[in-house]
């Protein structure tokens, strides 16, 4: 077993290597830049959504408000018209980058966190290189990755927005456990 905190350096190292590599892929590489899609008559949706008022949040319609209210008439209607919206309002103002690099960072060292002390409590110092890439790259793929299908699955994002980012996932898992690998304790 390997206290979390003799880990702290591959801890500190591969979440630092994510955050670059993940900058790399949203900033210079075109993987993301059809994520989301531009809404036609875009500024007739805004001026409809500002009369709205909305607080940020998350929002669905048509919604039922109840179970059963999945059986109201008028539900079952809205829900065969259609469309089905799933979105998340944000307030206006500066789009500014720091306040989502800062979390983002965060989560991060929290993949790298949890996946030290999973391969903590299973290898001990001085194990070959595989195992412990073995254990961290599949924790870290799990923590950057699998709960992005859950928005495919309920909320109807799309998925090939999904599955390249758990791509992006399974690269960040693969960084870290290679970052783990080499800074194991002997």
């Amino acid at each position: 077993m390997v206290p979390v905190m003799a880990l702290w350096l591959p801890i500190v190292l591969s979440a630092v290597i994510v955050f670059f590599v993940s900058a790399f892929f949203h900033m210079v590489l075109p993987l993301h830049k059809n994520d989301l899609r531009r809404v036609p008559k875009e500024d007739e949706l805004l001026e409809a959504l500002r009369r709205l008022d909305l607080p940020a949040g998350d929002y669905g319609a048509p919604l039922p408000g109840s179970r059963s209210g999945m059986k109201d008439p008028a539900f079952v209607e809205k829900m065969k018209k259609g469309p089905l919206v799933f979105m998340t309002v944000s307030p206006g103002g500066d789009m500014g980058m720091g306040r989502n690099l800062t979390l983002w960072f965060i989560y991060a060292l929290a993949v790298s966190f949890f996946s030290a002390y999973v391969t903590g409590r299973a290898l001990v110092a001085g194990v070959d290189y595989l195992q412990v890439f073995r254990f961290v790259g599949t924790t870290a793929f799990m923590g950057y990755s699998f709960a992005l299908a859950q928005q495919s699955i309920w909320y109807r994002r799309s998925w090939e927005t999904t599955l390249l980012s758990m791509f992006d996932g399974l690269i960040y898992g693969l960084l870290t456990a290679g970052t783990f690998g080499w800074l194991w304790p002997r």
